[in-house]
């Protein structure tokens, strides 16, 4: 679960848009939404490129000499 600290002085929007990116970045909505009912066949397509995508980028990270 996602969490962050509300710094002293912050206006709570700010928080409220950081702990969104970060939700965003750990794909906690696309699991749920995908966990939740019916997924269509483009929305699957897209969720195996992109995490394709992400295994090809770590993989390259990795291995890049």
């Amino acid at each position: 679960m996602p969490e962050i600290t509300v710094k002293k002085g912050e206006p709570i929007d700010r928080a409220l848009k950081r702990l969104k990116s970060k939700v965003e970045n750990e794909a906690i909505m696309e699991e749920v939404r995908r966990l939740r009912g019916f997924e269509t066949p483009t929305m699957k397509t897209k969720r195996k490129a992109r995490a394709n995508a992400k295994r090809a980028k770590a993989k390259f990270r990795f291995n890049a000499q």
